[in-house]
């Protein structure tokens, strides 16, 4: 990642990342470290953290690793102590695992959320920004998804994140701190988890093409997603933190690229990419899934100056070529 998101000294600063053993949260962890971060706390239980993930933030001096549960209260305020800026990234994702376990989900994403505000409250945190979703927009139809037009939701994940969202503004209003959610649309790339009958689906489908293993597609394929490469999250949540327009707090700003794919041509494009003649097999569409996906970005270009760096093709190559590296010495070694 060569692409500088910040102009302030980070060197100044302190920052916490909840989530930064995992996909999106190591990504910001590591861009803070690269470029001189005066140092990056992680809080993650490890339940979705990688300890590769770990091993890679663990090279820079400026690392610090707090293993604790955002339902913890106390865990929270320790890991907000001394902290400037926090970019909270955990939780739990999968919108079909929270149909079968809404409770759970409820109690991670909503209560840890509050905990992790609190402890922001408390420990007088300049900027705190959080990872809200596109799911939110739920049955509302219109495209692209504009941020003040949202529907009912389809899903307890959803309705998790929509808690967050309601949560942040009675914060800002009541406490005084400053927030800023982003709703991510489909976030993809380097170090997402392709295991687990939760996983997104680029990893699984560049996974099945790579091992000769059952590529599934919800549905007819036909939905589309606003694929959204991890770098464009890490400039967004940097920039996010580090503002000092006052306009720009206190929002929730959809984070994606603007253009959208269908889940067909995504599969093409990961055979294109890999070189195989491999067939997807349909099935089911998924309970809770949107049809359409699809984000007006231009508040996040006026008031954030985020700009979409890698967009969907460029983003996919650089996604396969990590797994590549990922896989192709277990296959060979099967061959």
């Amino acid at each position: 990642m060569n692409t500088i998101f910040h102009s302030k000294d980070l060197s100044q600063y302190s920052f916490l990342i909840t989530g930064g053993a995992g996909f999106i949260g190591s990504h910001i962890a590591q861009y803070l470290l690269q470029h001189g971060a005066k140092k990056v706390r992680v809080l993650d239980n490890m339940a979705n953290g990688k300890k590769t993930n770990l091993e890679i933030l663990a090279q820079y001096p400026q690392f610090e690793f707090i293993e604790g549960d955002i339902r913890n209260l106390e865990t929270c305020q320790q890991a907000c102590s001394g902290i400037d800026y926090v970019s909270h990234q955990a939780a739990l994702g999968s919108v079909p695992r929270s149909i079968l376990e809404p409770v759970y989900f409820n109690d991670v994403n909503v209560n840890g959320f509050v905990n992790v505000l609190k402890a922001a409250v408390d420990n007088k945190v300049k900027q705190f920004v959080y990872a809200s979703s596109s799911s939110v927009y739920g049955d509302e139809p219109t495209l692209p998804k504009k941020e003040e037009r949202i529907g009912n939701c389809l899903s307890p994940y959803a309705a998790t994140k929509k808690t967050n969202e309601l949560y942040a503004q009675v914060f800002a209003d009541v406490y005084g701190i400053k927030l800023m959610g982003f709703r991510y649309f489909n976030i993809f790339g380097p170090r997402q988890d392709p295991d687990g009958p939760y996983a997104a689906v680029i990893p699984l489908f560049v996974k099945g093409i790579m091992k000769n293993t059952p590529v599934y597609i919800n549905g007819d394929g036909g939905q589309t997603r606003d694929f959204t490469y991890v770098d464009n999250a890490v400039q967004v949540n940097v920039k996010g933190m580090l503002t000092d327009n006052a306009e720009a707090t206190n929002k929730v700003y959809n984070v994606a690229v603007g253009e959208n794919y269908s889940v067909n041509y995504l599969f093409e494009a990961c055979k294109k990419q890999l070189q195989s003649n491999a067939q997807p097999t349909h099935r089911d569409p998924r309970a809770g899934d949107i049809r359409n996906s699809l984000a007006d970005i231009s508040m996040a270009k006026n008031l954030l100056g985020y700009e979409p760096g890698k967009k969907f093709e460029a983003g996919l190559i650089e996604t396969i070529e990590f797994f590549k590296g990922l896989y192709s010495e277990k296959i060979l070694a099967k061959s």
